[in-house]
C-alpha cells in the first residue's frame, strides 16, 4: 500500500512511477544512433489507440522510486539521458533533471506536450497527439517536432502542429510501427513533395533492441 508521505513526494517529483529504466540506441528522430539510458515513467491519459506501450498508462501499476535511484543508475551508463513514457510531464520533472544536470548529464523528453513543461531540458521532441492537443507554450520550446503517420489525415494534423513550432524546430514524420508498410510509401512522397519534413523511422525496432 503506498502511504500518503509516498503520494506526497511523487506529487513534489521527489519520486517518480518508474515502469522502466534501460541502456540501449536511440532509434528515433534526430540523435537515432546516438546511446542514451532511457527512463520510462508511468502514467498517461492522452490514450492513443496505437500506443504500443499502453502498459504504461496507469501509474498506480509502477512502484513509485527515489529519483536519488534514478540518477544514480543512469549516470553508470550514458551521457544522455532520454525521459519518456507514459506522458513525464504528468509529473513534475525539475528535480528529476536538476539532479541529473548536477551529475552533467544531458537531458532529453519525449513528450505530447498536453501538460505543463517542467524541468530542466537540452532537447524537447514534442510529438502531438489529437486525442489532447500540446499547451500552447511548449510549441516555441521544441526541438524537434514528430508526428506519428497513421492515416491520410495526419499529414493535415501534422501541418497543423508544424506551424505552431519555432522555425529551428526539426520535423519528422514518423510511421506507426502496426501499419508502417502501408503509409510508408506514402510519407516518402510527401517528403519529397514537402522537403522541410524529414522521415524518422523507429530503427531500434528493425535492429531488434529495446
Amino acid at each position: 500500500m503506498i502511504t500518503d508521505e509516498v503520494m506526497s513526494l511523487v506529487d513534489q517529483g521527489e519520486m517518480l512511477p518508474l515502469m522502466e529504466e534501460f541502456y540501449t540506441i536511440q532509434g528515433e528522430g534526430y540523435h537515432k544512433g546516438t546511446a542514451a539510458y532511457f527512463i520510462r515513467v508511468g502514467g498517461c491519459d492522452v490514450g492513443c489507440h496505437w500506443c504500443d506501450v499502453k502498459e504504461s498508462w496507469d501509474a498506480a501499476t509502477h512502484p513509485p522510486t527515489a529519483i536519488g535511484s534514478i540518477v544514480m543508475n543512469a549516470a553508470k551508463y550514458s551521457d544522455t539521458i532520454v525521459v519518456t513514457g507514459g506522458e513525464p510531464l504528468t509529473w513534475n520533472m525539475e528535480p528529476l533533471t536538476t539532479a541529473l544536470k548536477a551529475q552533467n548529464l544531458q537531458t532529453h523528453i519525449e513528450t505530447s506536450g498536453a501538460y505543463p513543461l517542467t524541468g530542466i531540458w537540452d532537447w524537447i521532441c514534442l510529438s502531438p497527439k489529437k486525442n489532447k492537443l500540446p499547451l500552447a507554450d511548449i510549441y516555441g520550446q521544441a526541438d524537434e517536432l514528430k508526428v506519428i503517420i497513421y492515416n491520410k489525415h495526419d499529414f493535415v494534423f501534422a501541418e497543423e502542429q508544424a506551424a505552431k513550432v519555432g522555425q529551428d524546430c526539426i520535423l519528422y514524420l514518423q510511421p506507426e510501427w502496426s501499419v508502417r508498410e502501408k503509409v510508408t510509401p506514402g510519407i516518402v512522397d510527401y517528403v519529397m513533395k514537402n522537403p522541410k519534413w524529414k522521415v524518422s523511422l523507429q530503427t531500434h525496432k528493425y535492429l531488434n533492441i529495446p
